[in-house]
């Protein structure tokens, strides 16, 4: 099961309908301050928890556990998502994916033609940071640990000191200290909805799908206009991979804001209002209001 959230805009007139799709370990309501944001420059919005995280089904019996074997049963999600939100909202209709969210759109554009106006793409996870393993390096661990029989297992954890973890976490993700204790107040409220390191299996599939994606013919086929946000600083994904994909879209601007983190729309103010005027100004030329 999915679960879904639909936020109508406010009648009579609407600006366009987005789909709007957190990252890894997301929930819906972390992303509330960022979608009230758009909701109130009139756009509808939608969007679901990814199979496997926040109140959607997992597919281990353990629900702290960020497993996924294969990348394909996610998009496929989104695909049957996305066709039942464009033929019942109104356009113009965009799609919004934050990192993990950002990668499996990029994939959705290039394998389903999904009639869209525009993507934005928020610190899209291409490829993984050089830190702690260069890419090549996290290659051969995953598929040593997964030859091993350690799929369904985390492929770090939180070490005897989970504070350090929790400070290193804080300073990959956001510069602002109230957004930060916003996420554990809904992780303390809503549980269930959490999920821990992600499995080997994960790392597995997350970097085959980053090679399908890093092929330049299949990222040349995706065809609505493209805006990549992202910061030179991001330890989470990696930088050299975002620049290479942008110039492989036939339609794609890319912005850079260096002083953010990995989550850019929960970043302190002085980064998180430029990055939504940048995605407000873009949509206004590349998607107008019908």
């Amino acid at each position: 099961m999915l679960r879904r959230f639909d936020w109508p805009a406010a009648e009579p007139r609407t600006r366009g309908s987005m789909l709007f799709l957190g990252g890894r370990g997301d929930f819906i309501e972390k992303y509330l301050e960022a979608m009230h944001h758009f909701h109130a420059a009139g756009w509808s919005l939608a969007g679901f928890d990814w199979r496997g995280q926040g109140g959607s089904g997992r597919f281990l019996l353990d629900r702290t556990i960020g497993h996924c074997a294969d990348f394909a049963p996610l998009v496929d999600d989104a695909a049957a998502f996305a066709a039942e939100w464009i033929s019942g909202s109104p356009g113009p209709h965009v799609l919004l994916g934050h990192s993990m969210g950002g990668h499996l759109l990029l994939r959705l554009l290039a394998e389903r033609s999904l009639p869209v106006e525009a993507a934005v793409l928020v610190a899209p996870m291409l490829g993984f940071a050089p830190a702690p393993l260069p890419q090549w390096g996290t290659r051969i661990v995953a598929a040593l640990a997964n030859a091993f029989g350690l799929s369904e297992r985390p492929a770090w954890s939180e070490g005897e000191r989970p504070e350090l973890f929790e400070a290193r976490r804080r300073l990959n993700l956001t510069h602002s200290p109230e957004r930060f204790e916003d996420e554990k107040w809904w992780k303390a409220a809503a549980p269930a909805h959490v999920v821990g390191p992600p499995t080997w299996g994960w790392v597995r599939a997350s970097l085959r799908s980053m090679d399908q994606l890093a092929r330049p013919n299949v990222l040349r086929a995706v065809r609505p206009p493209i805006l990549i946000t992202a910061t030179p600083r991001d330890r989470l994904v990696g930088t050299s991979a975002i620049t290479r994909a942008a110039g492989h879209l036939p339609d794609a601007e890319l912005r850079w804001f260096p002083d953010g983190a990995h989550e850019l729309l929960r970043e302190a103010d002085e980064v998180r209002l430029p990055v939504l005027a940048a995605i407000d100004g873009f949509l206004d030329r590349r998607a107008p209001a019908e």
